[in-house]
């Protein structure tokens, strides 16, 4: 597939990658264009409203998911480097629903919302080749991303493509980090119990490196692997196979 004449998709870059992780938009931009797609970010674009939406706020939610499909629609694909995000655009047509103008749109989105891990494999069926990384690391999978939408065997398969990364299981890789967006503010206690117990399995694999597909549960997990004196590092799964993880790691200074 040639670049002229790839899909053309929107990169939905999420607002903790805009303000947190610039590169890891970066890293999805090079991967997206690697595979042939013709990739653009729309200037219009905003949050998804996940937050609006969970925390039960559906006026201020459909009004953002009125901006993103209006941003978004011209595109052959939407693809997010975030299963919570594209989850969330998946829901727009239970969001949406009822209203006869939105509503036949939002279904359109959301038939066309990817997140990037397995739209590289499930869509375009492209796996990077001639990226190398010395080191062993450790896999966490986000429940937005393992639940909503079935991301599971695709980073691991991209994983297996880097040449000298050992892949270590994690125990409870499918268990919840204790951020769960809005869940860690409410119930930080809570929170705080599950990413210990998280941050511990981490610890056993003895892993050098920590990857998932989503920054929000990245940032949690580094945290508490920080605060706790812990040497393995954090990293989207983009920036591996992007050429990624010799640089600073999530949590630590740019």
């Amino acid at each position: 597939m040639s670049p002229a004449s790839g899909p053309r998709v929107g990169l939905f870059v999420t607002c903790l990658v805009d303000a947190m992780r610039p590169q890891i938009a970066f890293a999805t931009l090079h991967l997206l264009e690697e595979a042939g797609c013709i990739v653009e970010v729309p200037q219009k674009q905003t949050c998804c409203g996940q937050p609006a939406w969970n925390s039960g706020d559906n006026r201020d939610a459909a009004a953002l998911a009125r901006q993103v499909i209006a941003a978004f629609e011209p595109y052959d694909y939407l693809v997010a480097p975030s299963g919570s995000c594209a989850g969330t655009i998946a829901h727009y047509p239970e969001l949406l629903g009822e209203d006869p103008v939105w509503g036949p749109r939002a279904s359109a989105l959301a038939a066309k919302t990817h997140e990037v891990l397995s739209f590289l494999v499930d869509v375009l069926g492209h796996v990077p080749t001639g990226q190398r990384l010395e080191a062993s690391a450790t896999y966490h999978d986000s429940c937005s991303g393992l639940r909503e939408l079935g991301v599971h065997d695709q980073p691991r398969r991209l994983l297996a493509a880097v040449d000298g990364l050992e892949l270590r299981p994690l125990e409870g890789d499918n268990v919840c980090c204790g951020f769960g967006g809005t869940f860690c503010i409410k119930y930080p206690a809570i929170s705080n119990a599950i990413v210990g117990e998280k941050a511990a399995a981490i610890e056993a694999t003895g892993a050098d490196l920590l990857l998932a597909g989503d920054l929000g549960c990245l940032m949690n997990m580094a945290g508490k692997l920080n605060r706790n004196g812990s040497k393995v590092r954090c990293f989207h799964t983009v920036e591996i196979l992007a050429g990624g993880g010799d640089g600073p790691a999530i949590g630590e200074p740019q």
